[in-house]
């Protein structure tokens, strides 16, 4: 029998999905007396912004290529995160000005007039009633005497876009946060509708600059995961039961775990991503789902080989030449909904110990950590310096909130 689309989209939006586990189940003192550590820098770097801005996503101190490129780099997805964990803590003021730095970058982007965001903007104050003053992030290359701004950061991916969504929908009474979720929805829905895909679900948005970007034909199950959330929250039911089904529909029974997504030809990717496998779980909460869990430990986790009581953190991909921190922070998050306290102590303890003297947590916990993704032919690497998305997801896992919990009312 056919699913009722309204339905299934309204059990997404409450109880079923992102429902929190009753308070006071588990004790959680060693959990509560990390997080002001961990939220601190976030709190810091917000109060610095003096009123509506965006956050640098990583501490770009190194003297390398990477640092002079992610200079003024503030992603949509990590200030949206850091967000989170700012309300999350009870800062709801400083969170408002990450939403509004989000919201005033969407409104006053120098091209785009069509509700999407970018995937990152040039850190710091955003101004109100300044016309097309967001812009991409960028920098100086001396070698070619010219300014250089990188083709992802001034695309649009969808999935950044729908923690941009899942950020301005945790202000439940505010207007303009709801107009700015709407908006970025319905672009979404327009520019990003997999065509004639029977699984349905939503494309990864595009590549590139105005005025006309590449469009990504590829589906991610993470991506897909997150719209589910923001469209059921704004009430946007069929778009919600389709990135939902899209989700469900890359569950491996088999192997126990979600398959990646899909590649631009229409094949399942069938890559092991840590995202893919976690994040279900924490929305959805279905026991069908819970062996999702333990690939990733067994794939992901480190020290390789050692036993699942044993692990310390998880690597982004499966080579395991070292641990990926806000994955590490993630799986923790998890750890305690399920009831594992024990391993999810050994991973908040990971991330703890990798902070640098400014108190960020690290990207990762080696110089350069391998991902398997590439920026054109360059691959992509997290490096061993502070990052804003680690530390948000620390904090979450800290005081046990997830961002596809339902928001208070």
């Amino acid at each position: 029998m056919p699913l009722n689309r309204r339905r299934f989209a309204l059990s997404l939006a409450g109880a079923a999905l992102g429902a929190r586990p009753a308070a006071g189940a588990r004790g959680d003192g060693f959990f509560r007396g990390a997080a002001p550590a961990l939220l601190a820098p976030i709190r810091a770097a917000a109060q610095a912004l003096g009123g509506p801005g965006l956050l640098k996503s990583y501490v770009t101190d190194g003297g390398e290529a990477f640092d002079r490129s992610h200079a003024e780099v503030a992603y949509t997805y990590d200030n949206a995160v850091a967000g989170l964990a700012l309300l999350a803590a009870g800062e709801a003021a400083l969170a408002a000005r990450l939403a509004e730095g989000l919201r005033l970058a969407q409104a006053q982007d120098r091209f785009w007039t069509d509700g999407r965001l970018r995937n990152a903007y040039a850190a710091g104050r955003q101004v109100p009633d300044a016309p097309a003053s967001a812009r991409p992030p960028g920098w100086w290359d001396a070698a070619s005497g010219r300014w250089v701004e990188d083709g992802y950061a001034a695309g649009s991916a969808s999935g950044p876009i729908a923690f941009a969504m899942l950020l301005w929908t945790a202000f439940p009474g505010n207007g303009a946060f709801r107009a700015a979720a709407e908006r970025a929805a319905g672009w979404v829905e327009r520019d990003c509708a997999a065509p004639g895909d029977s699984r349905g679900g939503f494309t990864g948005g595009t590549l590139g600059h105005e005025p006309q970007p590449e469009r990504q034909a590829w589906l991610s199950t993470e991506q897909n995961l997150d719209l589910a959330v923001a469209f059921a929250r704004l009430g946007r039911h069929d778009a919600a039961a389709k990135a939902a089904g899209f989700v469900r529909s890359l569950w491996r029974p088999a192997e126990g775990r979600f398959a990646a997504g899909l590649t631009p030809q229409g094949a399942v990717n069938e890559d092991s991503a840590v995202d893919a496998n976690l994040w279900p779980l924490l929305a959805f909460r279905e026991a069908d789902f819970a062996p999702a869990l333990g690939w990733v430990l067994a794939r992901h986790g480190l020290p390789a080989g050692a036993p699942i009581g044993e692990l310390e953190g998880l690597d982004f991909n499966t080579d395991r030449d070292g641990i990926w921190l806000e994955g590490t922070a993630q799986a923790a998050l998890l750890l305690r909904r399920q009831g594992r306290e024990a391993l999810a102590e050994r991973f908040l303890h990971t991330v703890l110990r990798e902070r640098d003297g400014s108190g960020w947590v690290r990207a990762a916990s080696i110089p350069w950590l391998t991902t398997g993704f590439y920026n054109g032919d360059i691959p992509f690497l997290y490096p061993r310096r502070g990052h804003l998305a680690a530390n948000g997801w620390a904090v979450l896992a800290a005081l046990d909130v997830s961002p596809f919990d339902a928001p208070p009312t």
